[in-house]
């Protein structure tokens, strides 16, 4: 996991690491820390949310492995499966 706010100490700095991290494939999907969800890193929901509420996983594995939730917007099938008890 990492946190958004640890990217850098401006927001220029944060979002050219977070590129370079996407480029590189370390990061797949982004979360909120707060409400224990993870989506895509399109999900319009996801870029409204404050940068200290963001944090970033490497795959889905690891979201779902620190017990974060699939998006109801960007992954709704997930969730879906998620809501009906699909999850460990």
């Amino acid at each position: 996991m990492i946190n958004h706010t640890k990217l850098g100490e401006t927001s220029f700095r944060r979002s050219r690491k977070l590129k370079q991290l996407i480029d590189d494939g370390l990061i797949t999907c982004a979360g909120n820390v707060r409400l224990k969800i993870y989506g895509m890193l399109n999900c319009s929901s996801g870029k409204r949310m404050k940068a200290e509420n963001r944090i970033f996983f490497s795959t889905i594995e690891e979201a779902l492995g620190n017990n974060y939730r699939p998006c109801g917007h960007c992954m709704r099938e997930a969730y879906q499966q998620w809501k009906s008890g699909g999850h460990s």
